[in-house]
Order: C-alpha cells, then structure tokens, then sequence
C-alpha cells in the first residue's frame, strides 16, 4: 500500500513574499482590463478564431476606403482595440499557462493529501478498533455516509460565504 506523491513542495516565506509582490505589479500594471458581468458577457458578440480572419480583413477594407465609411463607424477605434488585443495576448498565453500549471499543481497536492487520507481511514476501520480509535475512525466515515432523501431536502443548503 504505497503512497502517492505526485508532486513534493514547499514554498519558503521568501518565494511567497516574491510571488505576492510579482502578482501585484501585474495587477498594478494590468488595471485598465476590464471584468464583466455574466449576463453581459453572454450577449456580447464574440469574436472567435475564425471571425479574427473576417475582422482583420474588413478593418484592412474599411481603412483603405474611407470614403465608405460613415461617422459612426469608429474604424480607428476598432483598429486600436485590434493593436491593443495583439499586445495583449502574448501576456495572457502566459498567464493561461501559469494558471494551468497551479491548477494541476492544486489538484496533485490535494490529491496526493487525499490518497494517503483514505489509506489512513483504511488503516484506521481495520485496526483502528484494537487501538481504541473506533470512534475516531467513525468520524471520519461520515465524510462517506449517504443521507436519506427526507435528511436532504429538511436541511438547507449551505451558503457560499
């Protein structure tokens, strides 16, 4: 019954000091994005992989022929968000990625917490009762007891606070 241990880490004072303080100048020089709201984020349109083709194509038109183009068409404007998008993701591939490998990094740590967790709680049911620890081991089962469906629907659910 071996352990797993995907990932061993440990994070000095120093490095977490570092990190905060990189995160924070990202912050600080990040703080013209923007955060939408759901429902708005929903109705926007949206401009895919495929539509990028399209957009850089018909801004490229609409410069070219200006004459065509009404006032309340702001092609420079769209042109600039276009500039600003281009500068804008070579950061956030980066950022994506970083992201990516703390979330693996968080799911194998807890996981690996996990695995020798449920060892442990196997240990514990088996001989755990010659030790005096069946009410600990007890405990730890309810984290695996199925509630009836009167139990579920009497108690509200938890908050997210």
């Amino acid at each position: 019954m071996t352990s797993q241990n995907r990932i061993s880490l440990q994070l000095d004072q120093a490095q977490l000091a570092q990190a905060g303080e990189a995160l924070g100048a990202l912050e600080q020089a990040l703080s013209v994005l923007i955060a939408l709201a759901p429902a708005e984020r929903r109705r926007l349109v949206k401009m895919g992989p495929k539509s990028e083709v399209f957009c850089r194509q018909a801004l490229r038109v609409l410069e070219q022929n200006p004459h065509i183009v009404p006032d309340t068409v702001d092609v420079a404007s769209a042109k600039q968000d276009l500039d600003a998008l281009d500068q804008l993701r070579p950061l956030l591939d980066r950022l994506r990625r970083l992201s990516e490998r703390g979330n693996d990094t968080e799911i194998a740590l807890g996981s690996d917490v996990m695995d020798v967790a449920l060892k442990g709680y196997q240990l514990l049911r088996v001989a755990g009762k010659q030790q005096g620890l069946d009410g600990v081991a007890k405990e730890l089962g309810l984290r695996w007891a199925r509630k009836s469906r009167k139990t579920e629907e009497a108690e509200p659910e938890p908050s997210a606070a």
